[in-house]
């Protein structure tokens, strides 16, 4: 996957010469101000990582909740049904993953 865009929201971070920086040749576009509707699906994303990894269980560490997570990746991204892409997980969308090229 070659990344040709990126949209952030207007942070500090997103607005510094490190970041211009590492971005290089990729576009920058950031969303406008007090509009979180722009970036809906990553805020989507966001409330799914809380509900489903972050908080759906009692960790007894931050490093037993961040262990868990590559496992929660894995199942979200390639077992787990999305219903905007029809009960498939993402990883059906993207060609030549591996073990998959043709």
């Amino acid at each position: 996957i070659t990344v040709r865009k990126v949209l952030t929201d207007n942070g500090s971070c997103y607005r510094s010469h490190a970041f211009r920086d590492a971005l290089g040749d990729v576009e920058h576009r950031r969303t406008r101000p007090y509009r979180p509707q722009t970036n809906g699906k990553v805020e989507r994303f966001h409330r799914t990582l809380a509900d489903e990894w972050a908080y759906a269980r009692l960790y007894t560490s931050d490093a037993e909740r961040c262990a868990e997570y590559p496992r929660w990746l894995h199942t979200y991204n390639y077992h787990r049904g999305h219903t905007a892409l029809g009960g498939e997980p993402p990883a059906t969308r993207v060609p030549n993953l591996s073990g998959q090229y043709s």
